[in-house]
């Protein structure tokens, strides 16, 4: 399971909590604008944005969990199993793959309303990567500073809701997760008044926020960041920003241990943290085993090129001595 988020201070800042079991040797990769992009059933791209993001280790393909195009428009896919259905060829659509949106849309569309417009022509297709890499289940947000969208693909349909909360986690479908935040709306970040009439003592700060949910189910997760990055402060340089945006998505990150999937000692957590900076193109990320932020900037990297651009993540905890 993850979280997505997004952030805005002068510039907006996006990313996301990748949870799983299992790591599929997640690197960086920048795919230049004249790499070509091969499509199972449409025409290949042959020109696009520039697009930085983190992908599965796989060679020759950027299979992207999430990532930013250099316009400035981000998207993350979320496991949503037991929701997503993907369909049959259709005459008249544009048929493209679950794993292949991500490419398509930050291939060609540089804003959300943008993307919109090629949402309403596209029909996702059932058709797996490879034998032994099928398809996952996934829903997707996109967010590009002025607008944000969740996209579900139903059993009635490609649903596109619009995302005024700037949150997504996993299950149930966004429209009941956002319903359901109708339970938490008299939290606060301040105190709440006395309204017993008998004298009660307030023992603590952070009162206002009881009830909140602290669990580890997407539907608490949800809640958690909602309410985190709704009250949210910080500074508007780069450090103080991108700082706040890990703390945000840090207040739901998994510990290993605490989500148990199978024997022997297998573990959900929080595998890495993404946060791409959107304006700037820079992708900032931190994994489990290294608490250290890492920086990959787009525009440093040779955007015209054809070929993939691959850095694998540090997993090496980063401990710096003072003395």
């Amino acid at each position: 399971m993850c979280t997505a988020s997004n952030y805005i201070t002068d510039d907006h800042y996006f990313g996301r909590n990748f949870d799983y079991e299992i790591s599929y040797n997640e690197r960086v990769t920048v795919t230049p604008r004249n790499y070509v992009f091969k499509f199972r059933k449409i025409d290949d791209i042959k020109t696009h944005y520039a697009i930085i993001g983190i992908a599965a280790g796989i060679d020759g393909y950027p299979l992207y969990y999430d990532a930013c195009n250099e316009k400035g428009l981000a998207i993350a896919g979320l496991n949503f199993a037991g929701n997503a259905v993907y369909r049959q060829f259709e005459e008249g659509m544009v048929n493209i793959t679950p794993f292949e949106l991500i490419p398509y849309l930050l291939g060609k569309a540089a804003s959300v309303a943008e993307a919109r417009e090629l949402l309403a022509e596209i029909n996702l297709v059932d058709i797996n990567f490879a034998d032994e890499l099928p398809l996952s289940p996934l829903h997707w947000m996109l967010s590009d500073g002025m607008d944000a969208i969740v996209v579900e693909p139903m059993a009635d349909g490609l649903k596109i809701y619009d995302n005024p909360v700037g949150v997504m986690t996993n299950n149930p479908p966004f429209d009941k997760q956002l319903f359901y935040l109708n339970n938490y709306r008299g939290l606060s970040n301040r105190n709440p008044e006395n309204s017993f009439g008998v004298d009660l003592e307030e023992y603590s700060r952070g009162m206002g926020a009881i009830g909140l949910p602290g669990d580890l189910s997407s539907a608490s997760r949800f809640a958690k960041v909602a309410f985190t990055r709704a009250n949210s402060y910080s500074d508007s340089d780069e450090a103080s920003s991108v700082s706040q945006f890990f703390h945000i998505l840090g207040s739901v990150e998994q510990q290993n241990g605490c989500t148990f999937i199978d024997e022997p000692n297998l573990y959900e957590y929080t595998i890495y943290t993404s946060c791409y900076n959107t304006n700037k193109g820079v992708l900032y990320y931190r994994t489990y085993s290294n608490s250290q932020i890492t920086a990959v900037d787009l525009n440093r990297e040779d955007l015209d090129s054809d070929d993939l651009i691959n850095y694998l993540l540090i997993n090496e905890e980063q401990l710096n001595f003072i003395n």
